[in-house]
């Protein structure tokens, strides 16, 4: 712990608020999602890809065709998710789509890689939510256990490599790697 010479005043999260947040649906509507997406998405062993697109569907989701959803995938609020053709969703994928989360055609999102739309205003004495949507656009591939902050768009055939936290955009077409990502290299397809 470090000392400052500053005063501030402490964070009292009894004044946490949501502001004007929209959950975008009824708590009947959440609360079934709930149910359903713990036992088929979060504890099914199983891919059983087609009958999740269409759960998703049913929910609210825009879901393209040949979308592979893998085992232990998250989805908090299918009714704010927006998914291409051929897209793949890895094991244990989390998408926290408190705003919308946007998802290209031909876009791979690998195992236990995080797409996170809300935090907090750590200035705020009621450490008050913040939530932006994200954007991955056509051929982004999120590597293996990354994190991808809310407001960030991966430019078209962007690579976040293994591990990586984009807090920021990834242009088009680079490579980028660490924490916080970085260019690395284009991305040549051949």
């Amino acid at each position: 712990m470090g000392t400052s010479n500053t005063r501030s005043l402490p964070v009292d999260l009894s004044r946490f608020t949501v502001g004007d947040f929209n959950r975008g649906a009824g708590v009947v509507k959440e609360g079934l999602w709930l149910v359903i997406s713990l036992i088929l998405f979060r504890l099914c062993p199983f891919s059983f890809s087609a009958f999740k697109r269409t759960v998703l569907r049913a929910f609210g989701a825009s879901i393209g065709r040949n979308v592979t959803i893998k085992p232990r995938v998250s989805i908090t609020f299918p009714w704010k998710l927006t998914v291409g053709d051929h897209v793949w969703l890895g094991e244990e994928c989390w998408l926290l789509n408190l705003e919308r989360i946007v998802i290209g055609s031909n876009v791979c999102i690998s195992q236990r890689a995080v797409l996170c739309t809300g935090s907090h205003n750590y200035k705020q004495v009621a450490f008050d939510l913040i939530t932006r949507p994200i954007t991955l656009e056509d051929g982004v591939w999120i590597g293996a256990g990354c994190w991808v902050g809310p407001g960030v768009t991966a430019g078209s055939h962007a690579v976040l490599s293994l591990g990586s936290v984009a807090t920021q955009n990834l242009p088009a077409n680079g490579i980028y790697r660490g924490n916080p990502a970085v260019f690395v290299k284009q991305r040549i397809i051949s």
